[in-house]
């Protein structure tokens, strides 16, 4: 990747709705060059969507927070499988340090939270959790 490509994630990255004419004209490029561009970002799999980004309007109906585990070794991939089944639960990440996973979880209230924290504390092979729900975002450089 160079500072092209770099630039045409970051004007994306701010609003993935702008077409390749405008992107070009920012970037003081060709059309041709730029659709190139985008081709061989989707195609190396640097850019593998175009979606949209919920402002604090979008979010207010929705609480999230972080979940922090401590998995069993030998149990890691039977809670992925049944994770993936559970619709508030939007990202898993692996970690470092004492817990073996990062929880991204939004649910429309307080109940449903409850609920889906007590589906995750239940499962086979969990030792251990700690939530965290989100309150404001102060800063949010997301692409």
């Amino acid at each position: 990747m160079d500072e092209l490509d770099r630039n045409i994630l970051g004007l994306l990255g701010a609003d993935a709705r702008m077409s390749v004419a405008t992107l070009a004209r920012r970037l003081r490029v060709a059309r041709s060059t730029l659709q190139a561009r985008l081709d061989r970002l989707e195609t190396t799999g640097v850019i593998v969507g175009y979606t949209l980004k919920l402002g604090e309007a979008g979010r207010q109906s929705r609480l999230r927070a972080s979940v922090l585990l401590t998995i069993e070794p030998r149990a890691q991939a039977a809670c992925l499988t049944r994770m993936k089944s559970i619709a508030e639960i939007e990202r898993v990440f692996t970690t470092s340090g004492r817990f073996d996973l990062l929880l991204e979880v939004a649910a429309p209230n307080t109940h449903v939270l409850d609920q889906v924290l007590d589906e995750i504390g239940s499962m086979a092979g969990v030792k251990a959790s700690e939530s965290l729900i989100h309150l404001a975002t102060k800063i949010d450089r997301a692409v």
